[in-house]
């Protein structure tokens, strides 16, 4: 399973469609969980939100500026090594004010998409995007570059 763990309700409707179309395509490869949390300015109090869905069980990536980098190809080959080892794999994107350490220091891995700042709704459709590619790339099948 993917797990989404995110703050903040999308409330510009060709987001909610970019995630809704981009959810259901993933759901031809696995089942899909997109965990929607309170946007919350402070962040502890976004960090007990997101402790509270957070399963040590999971294979656990934050998403931040500072983690790791792949391309497309080299992610769609991590996410097929990690389900070798995981039957869930959850991402976490923190609020406006990022993730705390305490969220940090429990996941496996960090991942960057970049030094770019992106609004939440859009950073969400973008991670969908990038996880229905490398299911793409994993079975083989024609996808637009």
């Amino acid at each position: 399973m993917i797990r989404i763990i995110a703050p903040g309700k999308i409330k510009e409707s060709y987001l909610t469609d970019l995630i809704n179309d981009y959810s259901k395509r993933i759901t031809k490869y696995h089942k899909i969980e997109i965990i929607e949390l309170k946007d919350n300015e402070d962040i502890k109090k976004e960090t007990m939100e997101i402790l509270k869905c957070f399963n040590s069980k999971d294979y656990n990536i934050a998403l931040t500026i500072e983690g790791k980098k792949y391309d497309s190809i080299s992610f769609a080959k991590h996410l097929d090594e990690t389900f070798n080892h995981h039957s869930t794999i959850t991402f976490i994107i923190g609020g406006s004010n990022g993730l705390d350490k305490e969220i940090l220091d429990l996941c496996d891995e960090e991942i960057s998409f970049g030094t770019f700042t992106f609004p939440h709704g859009l950073f969400r459709g973008i991670l969908l995007e990038q996880i229905y590619r490398a299911f793409k790339i994993n079975n083989n099948e024609r996808y637009h570059k």
